[in-house]
């Protein structure tokens, strides 16, 4: 059957050939051609398990957590050693599962990380608020640690209820981030929920700066066929209605928005992981993204270690980019910071994008998505609506897919989407 996801494949890549990912991939990854190259660690151990996080993730014990260390310290040198010298990268961000209960080798993992890399834009982690304490972020600190990213989801009970996450206390929280600074100090929140109103947002995003936040990221209710599905979605209208009705309350408060999703009371807090325009992963699941080709790890814990063990990289499927393709996954998380520079796309690719994409941006200015100015191409708060609405279209039927497969099945021999 067509699908939408497919006519707008076809009309944007302009090719009826869908995206072929295979386990063809060569045992070294090249990315010395690669300007602002990003760094992303993924641990994917949790206390407990979320039923609504759709990520990487398995219960943590012990043994086997020593075990994924090791082994993520052995790719972090198989990846280094493809490039002679240190390569300068822009951050490294943790992300999973729950970071901080790698707390006690985290030195390690970001020494073993600086032999092969300099890292320009500083590191970033996130923490479950019940990792909120002293001893941990001057743990953190103390290994090099500038950003923390705490994810809330929020502080009222009837929706942390909802979610199975503990109450978190505001005052605790105020008190531990006022005796240990971080230069951004981020926190996550959930929106679209159940009967979710905008005074329960304005409450949590308010209590949020007031407890030490200088940075939020507010991102919707995502409904993966493979998490928890207790919680249904908001429905289309009433998601639009209150995601306006957001974005108006931080204009009026003077808030700087910093990405379709982040904002900040001062232009110097950023966190973002993933809008980058390359970028290495390593652990499960990580997703490594090069000039011309996408990478993702396998999800399987026990393999990963298996297949590190043996010196091979740990890489599940694969993709080799066309170059409109290459371009599109460019514009896709480039938009997501509410611009697209029109000098770095060029610098990026040797072409100018009104040379590829003419139609499309004309259609877009015209539909109000996006405006021009110096050189860049600014999203609308219309324009912020739509990619929402789109990347949570292609989030449930490419993304869904992908990681729905590779949950049970450690090294697939293709995917079709």
């Amino acid at each position: 059957m067509f699908h939408l996801t497919d006519l707008m494949r076809v009309l944007l890549v302009r090719s009826f050939k869908p995206f072929v990912f295979t386990n063809e991939y060569d045992e070294t990854v090249d990315y010395s051609d690669c300007d602002r190259l990003g760094l992303y660690i993924h641990i994917p151990f949790c206390r407990s398990v979320c039923g609504f996080c759709p990520y990487c993730k398995e219960k943590f014990e012990k043994q086997k957590y020593d075990r994924y260390i090791d082994a993520l310290i052995t790719e972090i040198h198989l990846k280094g050693s493809c490039h002679e010298g240190k390569k300068t990268v822009t951050g490294l961000y943790f992300g999973g599962g729950t970071p901080a209960l790698a707390t006690d080798r985290i030195m390690e993992i970001i020494d073993a990380v600086r032999e092969h890399y300099i890292i320009t834009e500083g590191i970033g982690i996130e923490l479950h608020p019940d990792d909120v304490k002293p001893d941990v972020l001057m743990k953190l600190k103390d290994a090099g640690v500038t950003k923390i990213s705490i994810g809330i989801q929020s502080f009222l009970d009837k929706y942390s209820s909802i979610l199975h996450r503990p109450s978190v206390d505001p005052s605790s929280l105020a008190d531990v981030l006022s005796r240990i600074r971080f230069e951004t100090v981020s926190m996550d929140f959930i929106f679209a929920l159940p009967g979710q109103t905008i005074d329960d947002l304005k409450y949590d995003l308010e209590t949020a700066f007031e407890a030490g936040a200088n940075h939020v990221a507010v991102y919707p209710f995502i409904d993966f066929s493979f998490a928890n599905r207790e919680i249904s979605p908001m429905k289309k209208k009433e998601k639009r209605v209150l995601m306006d009705r957001m974005t108006d309350h931080f204009e009026k408060k003077g808030y700087i928005r910093k990405s379709i999703w982040t904002f900040a009371n001062c232009r110097e807090a950023d966190y973002s992981s993933m809008s980058r325009e390359t970028f290495l992963g390593f652990g499960c699941s990580a997703v490594t993204v090069l000039k011309d080709s996408f990478g993702i790890n396998t999800f399987s814990v026990d393999e990963y270690c298996n297949r590190i063990n043996q010196g091979k990289l740990p890489t599940a499927l694969t993709l080799s980019f066309k170059q409109r393709q290459r371009m599109l996954y460019y514009l896709f998380w480039t938009a997501y910071s509410m611009k697209v520079d029109l000098k770095e796309f060029k610098r990026f690719f040797g072409v100018s994008l009104y040379k590829k994409f003419r139609f499309e941006v004309m259609v877009a200015k015209l539909l109000g998505y996006i405006k021009i100015k110096d050189d860049n191409l600014y999203l609308t708060k219309k324009g912020a609506y739509y990619f929402h609405y789109y990347e949570n279209f292609y989030t449930l039927s490419y993304i869904d897919k992908m990681w729905g497969l590779l949950r049970n099945e450690a090294f697939p021999e293709k995917m079709t989407i």
